[in-house]
């Protein structure tokens, strides 16, 4: 039988992949400062208008967290785009924003008003992209894990009543007591005596281990993921402060005047 790819699963690793490649490009532009520095390109007509469109940009994931969190607005608007559309402009969006910023800037990094607004964008977007990414990948892997914890149970419940159907020496059937002593015995036994015991019981030990190291594979990654959860906080503080530095960036734009204009 050929296995087909889910079309929604090849989109979304098509999204993941172009955000990494986006992601990878802005701190390659945020290197570019080692080769390249520019004095006057910021306050050039083509590096303001960089920093307009890309201040705009930034201001799409303002308005995606403020339509999330309004439960009268996100209904009016998911009745027309829905949320996973919405959260992929708001992922774009994020991280062009911060590149128009890079290029913008010309790599003069000067001003501490500056230093400070571009390290907080490349901080947001990095953190942003650990949260939303790695996240979902554990997600993915706990469901797997889950699955087959599932699996190996049925399979190990199977060979227990196996295990109980197998008469004794004396031809009559088991009790459960002696069932529990008899699979202790296989458990307990150095390995070489596991290989050379009866196919059943070294099955039920072989999954005893499999089952254990899943449920422990499990526990880590519900652990990581509780983590990844506060540090989606984490990345919703360093955005709001991006927001409050690049407010403070215009005014001092607008305050000291636009070269570009004049």
């Amino acid at each position: 039988m050929i296995s087909r790819a889910h079309p929604l699963g090849e989109k979304k690793e098509g999204d993941r992949t172009a955000v990494t490649g986006l992601v990878a490009l802005m701190l390659v532009l945020w290197l570019g400062f080692v080769v390249h520095q520019s004095e006057r390109f910021a306050g050039s007509l083509r590096g303001g208008l960089l920093g307009i469109l890309g201040a705009l940009l930034l201001l799409v994931p303002l308005a995606y967290s403020v339509v999330k969190r309004v439960p009268p607005l996100r209904r009016a608007v998911t009745t027309r785009v829905p949320m996973r559309t919405l959260l992929a402009v708001h992922v774009y969006a994020g991280i062009l924003g911060p590149i128009l910023g890079l290029l913008h800037s010309g790599h003069k990094f000067q001003s501490p008003l500056g230093i400070a607004l571009t390290a907080m964008m490349l901080v947001a977007v990095l953190s942003g992209f650990v949260g939303r990414y790695l996240l979902s990948q554990i997600s993915e892997e706990i469901s797997e894990k889950q699955e087959m914890l599932k699996t190996l149970k049925d399979t190990y419940h199977v060979a227990a009543r196996q295990l109980a159907s197998m008469p004794i020496q004396t031809g009559q059937a088991e009790g459960p007591a002696g069932i529990v002593a008899r699979l202790s015995r296989w458990m307990f036994v150095p390995e070489r005596s596991v290989e050379a015991a009866p196919a059943i019981p070294r099955r039920l030990v072989q999954l005893t281990h499999s089952i254990a190291d899943l449920e422990y594979g499990i526990k880590m990654h519900e652990l990581f993921k509780g983590l990844f959860a506060k540090w989606l906080k984490v990345h919703l503080v360093i955005s709001y402060s991006v927001y409050v530095l690049l407010a403070l960036h215009v005014w001092s734009a607008l305050r000291f005047g636009l070269r570009w204009l004049s």
